[in-house]
């Protein structure tokens, strides 16, 4: 009944606007009004099914459209799925990669710790054999130094008869 009346009006409008031409700003304005009532009603089927889609206000949908609008939820969760999907096999491409990453790091540091602890293993055998070979020094220098005189010993007394001497100098 709708497109009947509709299509009655824009007659009626059709022979009126030939017999009286409207002027530009008339036809302008008329164009406008068309489409914010086109835009209006646009906005509201969207608000509609957007309320029919979050599964409000189904008790004016008939059997037919509440099979389409299951059918399109369907599309809709195949393409969330999907995504998700895509988005979990990346994740895990990039965890694997990563975990490769990880285990020649650590395979890397350990070469680098025992490295590390071999040098520590050498330098403390070096540091042994140079203790011991000081330790001996030491020994052997004692020894030497008995041999001498103590340098106390060679200072001059005065009580000796000869005044007239320098003292003993070592050299």
């Amino acid at each position: 009944m709708k497109s009947v009346r509709g299509t009655i009006e824009r007659y009626k409008k059709a022979c009126s606007d030939a017999v009286n031409p409207p002027s530009v700003t008339e036809a302008n304005t008329q164009y406008y009004q068309q489409e914010s009532s086109k835009l209006r009603r646009q906005i509201r089927d969207i608000q509609n099914l957007n309320r029919h889609i979050l599964g409000e206000s189904l008790g004016s949908l008939n059997l037919k459209e509440l099979k389409n609008l299951e059918g399109r939820l369907e599309k809709g969760i195949g393409r969330v799925r999907s995504k998700k999907h895509e988005m979990l096999v990346a994740e895990i491409e990039y965890m694997q990669k990563r975990e490769i990453e990880l285990q020649n790091d650590n395979m890397y540091l350990r070469s680098k710790i025992s490295e590390r602890a071999g040098m520590q293993q050498q330098e403390a055998s070096v540091i042994h054999q140079q203790g011991t070979v000081y330790e001996s020094s030491s020994h052997q220098s004692e020894q030497y130094n008995r041999n001498y005189i103590p340098v106390n010993l060679l200072e001059p007394n005065q009580n000796s008869s000869d005044q007239n001497e320098p003292p003993l100098q070592l050299v």
